[in-house]
């Protein structure tokens, strides 16, 4: 099975620990981005992954690329050429205080990119999986149009696609969201979202829930799930559950919707190390499962035992194995020492 990801890969700057940006006198520097950060899961499971996007020739960009290599991603359709590698800061928050990102990426490689630059035919050859995010699109007009080509593409050759929703406010408003996701969604098979994602992006929303409060009312993601399926006659949709005690601990669960039924998961009360990418290690988890033939409730099981473990990593990658997940998943959460 051969699984392709598209997006954005960026450099990551953060102070040691739990500085606030305006103590810090040092910034750590790791590489990370939402299909990136699936490929890697994926690859550390052991499936073929690869990533695509556009980055510069300099070091830099270099650097960037040799992150994945370390993990086993294929990088060899990862196109070359711009003049910047898009950077985010990223400020940890700790009890009431919450985490905080600072977006530098305006200008960047794959932002510019062109159409042109990508030849999906050749990148979808032997390719069983696409996955991308609506933080993709969100780069510009030209990105939602290589996004659109690259689904096209896939849907001719008969390749599952994957969309997580991720809206990102700072990135572009919910009526632009909602026309190219709208569009871009058409083309696909699973749909990941988390509590807020459909009603930003689609103005679906589920009863009686406000994730500031932490009240997550899990009945009304059924009715969300499925008028998601209406509208896109998507084959399945995940919606992650997260209840924020603070910035530190949080309640995290899931639920699966396979056109027939629902499948809420055990929920995990998580100590947050590192919650940057706790999404897409479920996206990686989920499309893990779906290559595997999991049932629909061992598929929930799984991807969210994945994204509950990669809240105790640093870092935006997911650097745990199957039998991890399948201990966790399987009950096993006890955190003993394994000798």
């Amino acid at each position: 099975m051969k699984v392709v990801t598209f997006g954005e890969l960026m450099l990551r700057l953060a102070p040691e620990g739990y500085y606030r940006f305006v103590q810090a006198d040092t910034l750590g520097a790791t590489f990370g981005g939402g299909e990136a950060n699936v490929a890697v899961s994926l690859a550390n499971y052991g499936v073929d992954a690869a990533f695509v996007t556009k980055l510069p020739k300099h070091e830099i960009g270099q650097a960037a690329v040799n992150s994945l290599r370390k993990y086993g991603v294929d990088t060899t359709k990862i196109v070359r050429g711009g003049d910047r590698v898009g950077i985010y800061f990223l400020e940890k928050g700790a009890s009431q205080r919450p985490s905080k990102v600072i977006y530098d990426r305006a200008g960047s490689a794959i932002a510019k990119a062109e159409l042109s630059d990508f030849d999906w035919d050749a990148i979808f050859e032997g390719v069983d999986w696409f996955h991308f995010t609506g933080i993709t699109p969100a780069l510009g007009d030209n990105v939602a149009e290589i996004c659109e080509a690259a689904c096209k593409a896939a849907k001719s050759r008969g390749i599952t696609i994957s969309c997580d929703l991720n809206y990102r406010a700072k990135l572009w408003t919910k009526e632009k969201a909602g026309e190219v996701m709208g569009r871009l969604c058409e083309y696909v098979d699973v749909c990941i979202a988390n509590e807020e994602d459909a009603g930003d992006v689609f103005g679906i929303r589920a009863t009686n829930t406000d994730v500031t409060t932490g009240k997550v009312n899990h009945e009304g993601y059924k009715e969300v799930a499925k008028k998601l399926m209406d509208r896109f006659g998507f084959t399945k949709v995940a919606i992650t559950l997260r209840t924020s005690i603070s910035a530190n601990d949080n309640l995290w669960a899931a639920m699966l919707y396979d056109g027939e039924d629902y499948y809420f998961s055990k929920s995990y009360a998580m100590h947050i190390v590192d919650r940057v990418g706790g999404g897409d290690s479920f996206g990686g988890g989920l499309i893990y499962a779906c290559l595997n033939g999991y049932d629909s409730r061992s598929t929930i099981e799984f991807a969210v035992a994945a994204s509950c473990l990669k809240h105790s990593i640093e870092g935006d990658y997911n650097m745990v194995s199957v039998d991890e997940v399948k201990k966790l998943a399987g009950g096993d959460g006890s955190g003993r020492v394994q000798r």
